[in-house]
């Protein structure tokens, strides 16, 4: 069957690519490529941690690839692919409007199907309502075209996503493991929750149906709960809009009643920092916070050039000689001044509790500049799973035909100099959600941030 199924499969989606636009010309092409591969050795703050032969030897390749490219669709993948290189989850590439709403996620006409990297497993966390019991949520996706999924995601997928950390990567490539162009025919087998296996052949096209299951909970910018013990859950779901610190203050009345404190960070992607630190000053005691120290490279063309004659030899006791070396190496680096933020807020004002700060995968960017600036507040405990695991700032330009680039140009460390940036902001607590907690579910981070509070305020009687 899979003999006579997969070339067909492919036929498919040679017909839905072949629609696709080819609006660039071979020399855009190449000066896209170069474009990006310049502002890259320019300006990427990680340079330092690429290996430049590589990096160099991929990009002749790349060179007459994208000359090959049948459509702006395969060169843009092409661009994705030679920025994923860089390990960097803010250092990416993004398609042309015009092609990136011709893409699905997760919509194949009858079917939704909805993934999640669970235990390194592509498991299907939500369909629609009326396919719900032919694909069960808890579902395994086993194989895809005739591949294992771990051999169909290291091949087709992983390569194209760019992302700081490995769990992040795989993540990603297992939430859009489906993801394509209409038309794209995807033939899945899975295991139900009971042990069943089944194949189902998928075929992207608009879902009328709007009702999913589990139903999808609408997430508010922030949101208060009470829990027993006066136990206040406040979700931050995002610092990207101000209105958020508004919401804090119309709420904060109320939070100053209770007794513990959950700060619920794990649907937080990031936004502005001092956004979040505004809401901090409110729930630390300290007059000074300390958030993270900032560096980026310099760029100094004559001591690049003096740097080439410079050896490791000569830079000992001779700053100028140090310079110089390390601007050839594109190393040389400017550190940011560095002062703690003030906070005037009067301690009759703020809510001084225990505190859990619930992170996890998806805690990112700003909400991990939060982390660092909480770090050493001892009535905060972390539980979870580790941050995201990527922010600074980003410099962002076009690409032919429409596109977008973006590569980091800030490096961010905790104050003393440790590195969050590819590891991610450890929890003090771990705690990850298994197939069981999400077919049954459970919370189990939140359980656990409960028990924590509830056992550190018996101890505090």
């Amino acid at each position: 069957m899979k003999k006579i199924l997969v070339p067909f499969l492919l036929l498919l989606t040679f017909v839905a690519k072949a629609q696709l636009p080819n609006t660039l010309s071979v020399a855009d092409k190449v000066y896209g490529l170069s474009k990006f591969w310049q502002e890259v050795n320019y300006n990427f703050v990680y340079l330092d941690k690429v290996d430049r032969t590589k990096w160099d030897n991929a990009y002749r390749e790349a060179i007459t690839k994208v000359q090959q490219t049948p459509n702006d669709y395969e060169y843009y993948r092409e661009l994705q692919k030679f920025c994923a290189l860089l390990n960097d989850g803010h250092t990416n590439v993004y398609f042309p409007q015009r092609i990136d709403t011709m893409q699905y996620t997760n919509m194949f006409g009858k079917y939704r199907i909805f993934l999640t990297n669970i235990d390194n497993k592509a498991i299907i966390t939500r369909t629609n309502l009326s396919a719900k019991q032919e694909v069960p949520v808890g579902s395994e996706i086993i194989e895809v075209n005739g591949q294992s999924t771990a051999d169909y995601l290291k091949q087709h997928v992983l390569p194209y996503i760019s992302s700081s950390t490995d769990y992040v990567l795989m993540d990603w490539a297992i939430a859009n493991m489906l993801k394509g162009l209409k038309g794209e025919t995807y033939n899945i087998t899975y295991r139900t929750p009971k042990g069943k296996v089944k194949t189902l052949s998928l075929t992207h096209a608009k879902t009328t149906e709007k009702e999913v299951y589990p139903a999808m909970e609408k997430r508010e910018l922030l949101e208060l709960k009470w829990y027993p013990n006066q136990t206040a859950y406040l979700a931050l779901n995002g610092f990207h809009d101000p209105k958020i610190n508004e919401l804090f203050m119309q709420v904060l009345p109320e939070l100053r009643k209770a007794k513990a404190l959950i700060v619920d960070l794990r649907g937080n992607g990031g936004g502005s920092t001092s956004i979040g630190v505004e809401i901090l000053n409110y729930l630390s005691p300290d007059t000074l916070l300390y958030g993270s120290k900032n560096s980026t490279r310099q760029h100094l063309a004559s001591f690049k050039a003096w740097g080439k004659f410079t050896e490791a030899k000569d830079t000992v006791n001779n700053e100028w000689a140090t310079r110089s070396l390390l601007a050839y190496q594109d190393k040389l680096m400017h550190t940011f001044d560095y002062k703690p933020a003030q906070n005037k807020v009067k301690q009759s004002e703020k809510v001084i509790v225990p505190t859990a700060i619930l992170i996890g995968h998806r805690t990112a960017s700003a909400a991990e500049d939060f982390l660092i600036y909480a770090d050493n507040q001892q009535h905060m405990t972390k539980i979870g799973e580790n941050s995201f695991g990527s922010t600074g700032q980003p410099f962002m330009f076009e690409l032919p035909g429409g596109g977008m680039a973006r590569i980091c140009t800030k490096k961010d460390t905790y104050p003393d100099g440790r590195e969050f940036v590819g590891y991610g902001v450890k929890p003090d607590i771990e705690v990850k959600m298994t197939l069981q907690d999400y077919i049954q579910k459970k919370d189990p981070v939140l359980e656990r941030a409960l028990k924590h509070l509830k056992g550190q305020k018996l101890a505090a009687k």
